[in-house]
């Protein structure tokens, strides 16, 4: 006699066999560089290491990324820094241009539209210390927040 379990049983069977989605490691090497400085982190989806900065006396906070994976150029590993400003549909033709003189202005990174949004990116050698990748952070954090506001107003979204 063949005995049939419940369906319910059966696809708790099958969940239990299904493999976890493992959370995103990250890189080694910012996890320690970061924790270098005691910066708070969390990490996203795509293995980026995910930092909220705190404006306290404005009422504001600023997203800011440092990519969780490197690429190559002429040899050198370089790691990017990014944070988000505004959606890319804010932008008309005279903001656009007004964002290139910007770039041209900035010692250290330059905007950049990623899919529907506006980001300040700094790429960096993967070398740089913990201390130098700190101080992109917050260029990155404070030119975007200041360019969001300038953008959007008082909202708050990155």
């Amino acid at each position: 006699m063949i005995r049939r379990l419940p369906a319910a049983a059966t696809l708790a069977v099958l969940l239990l066999a299904v493999p976890a989605q493992a959370e995103p490691a990250g890189d080694p090497s910012v996890k320690r560089r970061l924790e270098a400085q005691s910066i708070k982190y969390a990490i996203d989806k795509d293995g980026d290491f995910k930092v909220t900065y705190n404006y306290r006396k404005e009422g504001r906070t600023q997203l800011v990324f440092v990519s969780g994976r490197t690429e190559t150029v002429g040899g050198v590993p370089v790691r990017e820094v990014f944070a988000p400003a505004a959606k890319a549909d804010a932008l008309d033709g005279a903001k656009a241009l007004d964002l290139l003189r910007a770039s041209r202005r900035a010692k250290l990174g330059s905007w950049e539209i990623g899919g529907d949004y506006l980001y300040f990116v700094i790429k960096l050698p993967d070398t740089v210390s913990a201390k130098q990748l700190e101080a992109a952070m917050d260029v990155a954090a404070e030119v975007a927040d200041n360019k969001e506001l300038d953008l959007t107003g008082e909202r708050d979204e990155f």
